[in-house]
């Protein structure tokens, strides 16, 4: 028997906020991945870790918003919780490879590629694992053109994702990077379940597991942490959001510039140009006596 398949049973809610919690989770991600190649001296490690899971738990709190929104209408559909837990921990894992590779060996071709296809494939793993975790009665059937195409997309969206955290600057730029991420994070998702099939065994009957609205509240934890993480980064490092000031401390900048306003030009040291030490003291007092008797000599002049 052929299953009706609804994957916006609530209507636009659920993509809407899948879509928002997916830019949620990049826009952290990207920051952290930029904030440890772009400042070598901090703990570019922590950064990573924190870029990785940032990404691998918005993709999938992305994703399990949007299965909120799938149903079957001649059954019910439960999830079995540590295959949908176990996906979690693969998206942060492969996400977090991709990242590392590009975080140490460089934004060269070869590492976006590498690291891309790989964050990529992680995505389409976590999905697919995620959607292993069903359970109803009957059996899930895939279209494997559309399957294909739901990697492709993966695999590209995270490839650009790499290469945005490695040359975006700026906060708009940022934003727009994390709203592309998200719609080709979403357009995975959706693309994938479009090549879904479900065939029912006979009649249906009552499955074993979680159903999506006993999942609900481990699932708000993640937005929860999100926000709190992006209050904390906001408050104590700025560069994360805001990218690189247009101003930086003359230290910066390799010195003080000869001539800027406002800064005093720098005095010649008496060791670089073989005068004697009290040269700096010397020849302002030799001066200020020369120019004395000149006014004497002018005014004798007068008289």
């Amino acid at each position: 028997m052929q299953g009706t398949v609804d994957g916006f049973s609530y209507g636009l809610v659920t993509p809407v906020a899948a879509f928002l919690m997916a830019c949620l989770g990049g826009a952290l991600g990207l920051r952290c991945t930029t904030r440890s190649l772009r400042h070598q001296e901090t703990f570019k490690a922590g950064w990573l870790a924190l870029g990785a899971t940032a990404i691998g738990s918005g993709i999938w709190t992305m994703h399990f918003i949007a299965m909120m929104g799938f149903s079957v209408r001649q059954a019910p559909i439960t999830y079995d919780r540590p295959i949908t837990f176990a996906s979690l921990a693969v998206a942060v894992v492969m996400v977090g490879i991709g990242i590392f590779i590009v975080g140490y060996k460089g934004a060269t071709t070869l590492t976006l590629v590498t690291g891309g296809t790989i964050t990529g494939l992680g995505v389409a793993t976590m999905h697919y694992l995620g959607m292993a975790g069903m359970r109803l009665h009957g059996q899930i059937g895939y279209d494997s053109r559309t399957v294909a195409l739901s990697v492709v997309i993966a695999v590209v969206a995270a490839t650009a994702a790499l290469w945005a955290a490695v040359s975006v600057h700026g906060f708009l730029a940022s934003l727009g990077a994390s709203i592309v991420m998200g719609l080709a994070v979403s357009g995975m998702h959706y693309t994938a379940m479009a090549g879904v099939d479900v065939r029912l065994h006979g009649t249906p009957g009552t499955g074993a597991g979680d159903t999506a609205t006993s999942l609900l509240l481990p699932m708000l934890i993640g937005p929860g942490v999100f926000l709190l993480l992006a209050a904390v980064v906001v408050m104590f490092d700025p560069l994360l959001v805001m990218g690189e000031p247009d101003w930086q401390p003359p230290s910066a900048r390799g010195g003080y510039r000869h001539g800027a306003p406002g800064v005093p030009a720098p005095r010649r040291g008496p060791a670089a140009h073989g005068e004697p030490a009290n040269w700096s003291a010397g020849r302002p007092a030799a001066r200020s006596g020369r120019r004395s008797a000149q006014r004497h000599a002018y005014r004798s002049q007068d008289w």
